[in-house]
């Protein structure tokens, strides 16, 4: 019996990322028969010169992630620069930054160590933890990046700002003219009796089918349907807040590809998960707005929401609304992230987290397929 596709594809979802120059190519003239030691130096000279690598962004979070450890404390952050196509290194001296160089990345040397940031996180967490703001590390600044949406005035803001103040060079604080908040309302493709979210990657585990959506939907909603009313699945696993996403089970015979709905006819085959890296262009597929693009801003990201805390997450400058929630972020076949939550809308912009997807799949045991 031919398998039943669910109304509307499933849309499959989206911490310090990474980047680097395009080092110009090296041209060599042709060598004449009278200037032999001239050719000669000249060669040996451009061996010496390290070559900037150009890379995928998921190649150059490969490359960061290797290099990490040869860098031990002179480690400062990495992130992608997509124009040059290349990883950035940041670095706290010289000899970490002809570590990076030799590794074929760019390195740049700044004041803030990772163990530092991660401090002032940590200072941020102890002293500023209040509804309506988030933060991140930002490795393009080097700095802390915290931001207060436009549910913080008063003495809130002002404790905030006294608390990013005593962080001094290592933070920086931002105002967002949205409201932070779990993107739970309308939306299509998976319904229940406490609202509507999208659905996420298709998944298994132990041989059967599961799929991923958001923790903050699973919370509301324990069984689910398609947008025609028909039962699809009950919830196996629901994680939020501390994190966002949900395991649920697959109860009835329908087709679960593995992929993603492009809303204009097509999809995007899903075959992997994968990391996301700062500066990386994704792309992010929902049932409310559709299908938008963006890039990634930060990573292990903290975001706290009326309803609790969120940490490590994906944070992006691509728009999304209520429904949109568990919803898919992609970069080509590779899964990066389950919508969470955020602010604005796809009219005027605004900051938007995501729940990475690798973290999800090992703590539900589960695999893209």
């Amino acid at each position: 019996m031919k398998h039943r596709r669910i109304s509307g594809r499933r849309a499959a979802v989206a911490g310090a990322g990474i980047a680097a120059l395009v080092a110009a190519g090296v041209t060599f003239q042709t060598a004449n028969a009278s200037e032999p030691v001239n050719a000669a130096n000249a060669a040996r000279s451009a061996e010496s010169v390290p070559q900037v690598r150009v890379l995928s962004a998921p190649a150059a979070g490969k490359l960061a992630l290797r290099l990490t450890p040869d860098l031990g404390s002179g480690a400062a952050g990495s992130y992608y620069d997509a124009r040059t196509k290349s990883l950035v290194v940041n670095v706290l001296d010289a000899t970490a930054a002809k570590t990076v160089e030799a590794a074929g990345a760019k390195a740049t040397i700044v004041a803030n160590s990772l163990a530092e940031l991660a401090g002032a996180r940590a200072t941020l967490k102890k002293d500023a933890t209040i509804p309506g703001t988030s933060w991140a590390t930002d490795p393009v600044t080097d700095k802390v990046v915290v931001t207060a949406d436009r549910t913080v005035s008063g003495a809130a803001l002002t404790k905030l700002g006294k608390v990013v103040d005593g962080l001094g060079a290592k933070a920086e604080l931002k105002r967002s003219t949205g409201e932070f908040k779990p993107f739970i309302a309308g939306g299509d493709a998976i319904t229940g009796s406490g609202g509507r979210c999208s659905l996420g990657f298709n998944v298994v585990k132990d041989g059967q089918p599961y799929f991923l959506t958001a923790g903050h939907c699973t919370e509301a909603i324990s069984n689910w349907s398609d947008s025609s009313g028909q039962e699809i699945g009950q919830n196996a696993e629901s994680h939020f807040p501390g994190t966002d996403f949900g395991l649920v089970k697959y109860t009835a015979d329908v087709d679960h590809p593995s992929e993603v709905d492009l809303y204009n006819g097509s999809s995007q085959q899903i075959t992997q998960a994968a990391e996301a890296t700062v500066g990386e262009k994704v792309t992010r597929s929902g049932s409310t707005t559709q299908v938008h693009d963006g890039t990634v801003t930060g990573l292990n990201a903290t975001v706290n929401y009326q309803e609790g805390t969120v940490s490590g997450l994906i944070q992006t400058d691509v728009c999304a609304e209520p429904g949109d929630s568990g919803g898919s972020l992609f970069d080509g076949d590779s899964a990066i992230g389950l919508t969470s939550g955020g602010s604005g809308d796809c009219t005027s912009g605004g900051e938007t987290f995501f729940q990475p997807v690798t973290a999800a799949l090992s703590a539900t045991g589960a695999q893209i397929g």
